[in-house]
């Protein structure tokens, strides 16, 4: 063979080589750089807040753990659990000593008093220090990355909690639920011990005196009401998009913060990007346009009137949703609304996938006798 005709096939065959290879499709979620963004300014503000957060020292509650020293004196020098109600007891001291709500220092001067008072030290030297943090935790759940319990040792908004859980993941909502235990009023039924309670005259009342009935001594048990709760509803949107720090509550002790998911929609088959979409927001109006519009369309091989919607129902049974995508595009039909979990699914054609690869090896056939003439 001629130079000519040789370095015409090997120009031939390269192009033929790009023009008929597939190409790869990319299944990816689509707002995974979304969600990283997010994340970053998430340890950014929380960054920023712990630097601006005025210092104060730890407050000491219920199931901690504090080592108490006393100098000199080692039998005396121990570990100590708080109490649920507050408190902690010492060797020779004949009083338990309530601590919840002091700080190391405060708990140190309580000690050093009722070691002088009960006369077992003459001028002790105490010192204190909390070993574990177990009275502020706060529950990080949902779409997070970590879910943990966090113990805070200082106040905390809940951006820094959400930092401190990893960061919230790509199927995360757009907002976030603080559920907050609150003390019910109705519940203190405490009475002055030296007044006598108030006996009802039935004479006077006109009710009906005390019988010796059983039927009458049988009362309904007492109901016991569940505990009262303060949720509150945080949307993330202003903190992350535009840093505004007004929704940025401060996070308590005992609340648990849930950062609900999402959900995502499939989209499989005939797309140009098909992959899980996260539903982030409007999830009343995320439709098969707006999902096709994410994915980057339909592609030419797309049997548009035969798509499907995989969806299951309440019980788990999986049911096929038909949908003619070629008139929703037309306007001809209305569009379908999709929920959380759905698959969009876009069959291929064969038809059309026969005539594209003939008309590309057409185009490629051509353009390869087309170089063999033009190379000298």
């Amino acid at each position: 063979m001629q130079p000519k005709g040789l370095r015409a096939l090997a120009l031939f065959l390269a192009f033929t080589s790009l023009v008929l290879l597939p190409a790869a499709p990319s299944l990816r979620a689509q707002n995974v750089e979304t969600s990283e963004k997010a994340n970053e300014r998430l340890r950014a503000l929380a960054a920023t807040s712990k630097h601006t957060a005025a210092p104060s020292d730890y407050v000491i509650g219920p199931g901690d753990l504090i080592n108490v020293q006393v100098f000199d004196v080692p039998e005396m020098s121990r570990e100590l659990r708080v109490s649920q109600t507050g408190s902690i007891g010492m060797p020779l001291v004949p009083v338990r000593m309530h601590i919840a709500g002091l700080t190391e220092l405060q708990t140190e001067q309580k000690i050093t008093e009722i070691l002088e008072a009960n006369g077992l030290i003459s001028h002790p030297e105490v010192s204190v220090t909390v070993k574990e943090k177990k009275s502020r935790p706060i529950t990080i759940v949902g779409a997070v990355a970590r879910p943990m319990v966090y113990e805070a040792d200082r106040q905390v908004t809940l951006i820094d909690v959400l930092a401190q859980a990893g960061g919230i993941t790509p199927d995360a909502a757009d907002h976030v639920i603080v559920t907050r235990p609150e003390r019910d009023p109705s519940a203190d039924t405490s009475v002055d011990a030296s007044q006598p309670l108030p006996v009802a005259d039935p004479a006077k009342s006109g009710a009906p005196a005390a019988s010796n009935d059983k039927s009458a001594a049988s009362a309904e048990p007492p109901q016991i009401a569940p505990p009262l709760v303060n949720t509150i509803t945080v949307n993330l949107s202003p903190i992350l998009e535009t840093g505004d720090m007004a929704n940025n509550v401060v996070v308590q002790p005992g609340d648990v913060v849930t950062v609900p998911h999402a959900g995502i929609v499939y989209v499989l088959g005939a797309v140009s990007k098909p992959g899980g979409y996260t539903v982030t927001n409007d999830r009343a109006q995320l439709s098969t346009l707006k999902i096709l519009s994410l994915a980057g369309g339909l592609d030419r091989t797309a049997k548009s009137d035969h798509a499907v919607i995989v969806r299951k129902d309440g019980t788990g049974q999986q049911h096929e949703v038909e949908v003619d995508l070629k008139k929703v595009m037309k306007f001809e039909a209305e569009d379908v609304q999709l929920r959380p979990s759905d698959i969009l699914y876009i069959p291929r054609s064969a038809g059309k996938q026969a005539a594209i690869r003939a008309a590309e090896l057409a185009t490629a056939v051509g353009t390869g006798v087309l170089i063999y003439r033009l190379v000298p």
